[in-house]
């Protein structure tokens, strides 16, 4: 198992939108988490950044990754969640959400 964290900006005057939309996050794209091995995630909000948590159950996390990419469901989400961010400074190229850097782990 894999712990992943991300970051990403929320926009300030989209941040209601943004709550609104993951009150009821569509099931297919709950789906297509769940078959791409991804489990107990979770988003946080602290000022205008988002912290996204969860943990990577497969074996090939860059084809699980793919898959959801190329889910129409979930195309359709993200075309919904999108214009509501904007990726942090600490963003590589062409990164939308950042990944974070474990310092600590306690089991």
């Amino acid at each position: 198992m894999k712990r992943i964290a991300q970051v990403i900006h929320v926009l300030p005057d989209r941040l209601d939108e943004y709550r609104e939309l993951h009150r009821e996050v569509p099931q297919p794209v709950l789906d297509r988490l769940r078959r791409s091995h991804v489990a107990n995630y979770s988003i946080h909000l602290l000022g205008d950044r988002l912290f996204a948590y969860f943990e990577y159950h497969g074996d090939d996390l860059a084809a699980d990754l793919g898959a959801m990419t190329e889910d129409p469901a979930t195309q359709e989400w993200w075309k919904l969640t999108a214009p509501c961010q904007r990726p942090v400074d600490e963003a590589g190229p062409g990164q939308w959400w950042a990944d974070a850097e474990q310092v600590c782990l306690m089991e």
